[in-house]
């Protein structure tokens, strides 16, 4: 049994963040670089554009790497990709890791069950831990919980 953490609590991915972020920075870097290089034929228009262009996908990784589950004494913060939800203890049911699946799932009071990017398969043993305890303050707080 793993202990209820203090709240607030955030749970987020390590490797999946450094590489995120590690990636937009080369790349970031890599434009630069290559736009005050590129030789003459190339216009100002055109290094703007491969630096843009490498921003672009800068945030999307940055969107990858902001994916955390934050919890409070008023309920969770899910930060997914592209979306923010909220939800109160009340509509929390539970939260779930399956072997093999990229992320955690959570289900909710109705009916829904959402993706929780930030508690990330591929760190194992990492993201077990972080399961359980929020599993173990879903027990404690959530209302949903039939076995109270």
């Amino acid at each position: 049994m793993v202990p209820v953490p203090s709240l607030p609590v955030v749970w987020r991915p390590k490797t999946g963040r450094i590489v995120a972020y590690v990636l937009a920075l080369v790349i970031m870097i890599g434009a630069v670089v290559m736009a005050v290089f590129l030789p003459p034929p190339f216009t100002v228009f055109d290094k703007v554009g491969v630096v843009a262009l490498a921003g672009l996908v800068a945030w999307v990784l940055h969107l990858l790497g902001r994916c955390r589950v934050e919890a409070d004494e008023r309920g969770i913060t899910l930060v997914n990709g592209l979306r923010v939800h909220r939800y109160e203890w009340a509509e929390v049911l539970s939260v779930t890791l399956v072997e093999g699946e990229p992320w955690a799932k959570i289900d909710f009071s109705d009916g829904m069950t959402i993706g929780a990017m930030g508690l990330q398969g591929s760190e194992k043993s990492r993201t077990v831990l972080q399961v359980r305890e929020f599993a173990a303050l879903i027990r404690e707080r959530g209302e949903a919980n039939e076995s109270r």
